[in-house]
């Protein structure tokens, strides 16, 4: 089932994001890194969820084709505020949320705060939240600067299989998408910081989880080169009735590269719950 494109405005913001399906919904967030979309993030794994649910997969803040648009005391809580909007601007009260990267990072973020504001019903978070790994794939994600070898590093930082950093075609259909009108600058001012100041801290894996009151999914990819091994597992034991799961054969994307594993997974854990 393929996806529908759509455009809407959410606060004065254009906003793209792919339809499909019908059903409890479904809303999808991508990574962070340079070069992602929703479409890039989630296509192999829409047309599998689609037959049973309707499906949303919105391009954050500066990502795709939605608008290239920077807080920079909050940029984190505005794309969680924004998605939320999103969300209210098209009825949905209640969703099953699922993101991968920096978009379960922003779900836990969202979920262990005091007042969350996402109407999330159940939570899958896919490789994001553990303690990042300091080594060369994460320098790659970090200090990208916009050439086709520094994203074929980023493509070999993300995946376990080493035929993408070596598909030159996909390869450049993310450098692409990363050199798009105010896409870089919209990432890479979200990393600047005024001169003196430490770095900030990388994401954590230390929240308030014993405020989670919904069903959580903590899922590892078993190659995964930015995350190490077991975080899913430690992660997914602070929260009540929280579980984990290991995808095989998949480094930070399992949505790309195990898409049927991963969506077993998923629908398994949705009809439970129903």
């Amino acid at each position: 089932m393929s996806a529908q494109h759509r455009t809407i405005a959410v606060d004065g913001l254009a906003t793209h994001f792919l339809e499909a399906g019908a059903g409890d919904p479904v809303v999808l967030l991508h990574g962070g890194e340079f070069g992602v979309s929703a479409e890039i993030g989630w296509e192999r794994i829409i047309p599998i969820l689609a037959q049973s649910y309707r499906v949303l997969a919105p391009d954050m803040l500066g990502f795709g084709e939605s608008a290239k648009v920077v807080d920079f005391t909050d940029g984190r809580g505005m794309r969680i505020r924004h998605i939320a909007r999103f969300c209210s601007v098209l009825g949905i009260d209640s969703a099953h949320f699922v993101g991968n990267s920096m978009g379960a990072i922003n779900l836990l973020v969202d979920l262990t705060s005091d007042a969350p504001v996402l109407p999330v019903r159940s939570a899958v978070t896919i490789c994001g939240g553990g303690e990042i790994q300091k080594n060369r794939h994460t320098t790659a994600l970090y200090d990208y600067d916009a050439s086709f070898e520094a994203m074929r590093a980023i493509v070999e930082a993300l995946f376990f299989d080493p035929s993408y950093p070596a598909d030159e075609a996909y390869v450049r259909r993310r450098y692409e998408s990363s050199i798009a009108p105010g896409a870089w600058e919209s990432l890479a001012a979200a990393r600047f910081r005024r001169p003196g100041l430490d770095a900030p801290p990388t994401p954590s894996s230390k929240r308030a989880y014993e405020r989670i009151g919904v069903p959580v999914l903590v899922v590892e990819g078993a190659g995964d080169k930015l995350l190490p091994p077991g975080w899913a597992a430690e992660i997914a034991g602070q929260i009540a009735g929280g579980r984990s799961a290991v995808v095989d054969d998949a480094g930070h994307c399992p949505q790309i590269e195990q898409p049927d594993a991963l969506a077993d997974l998923l629908l398994k854990f949705f009809a439970e719950l129903t």
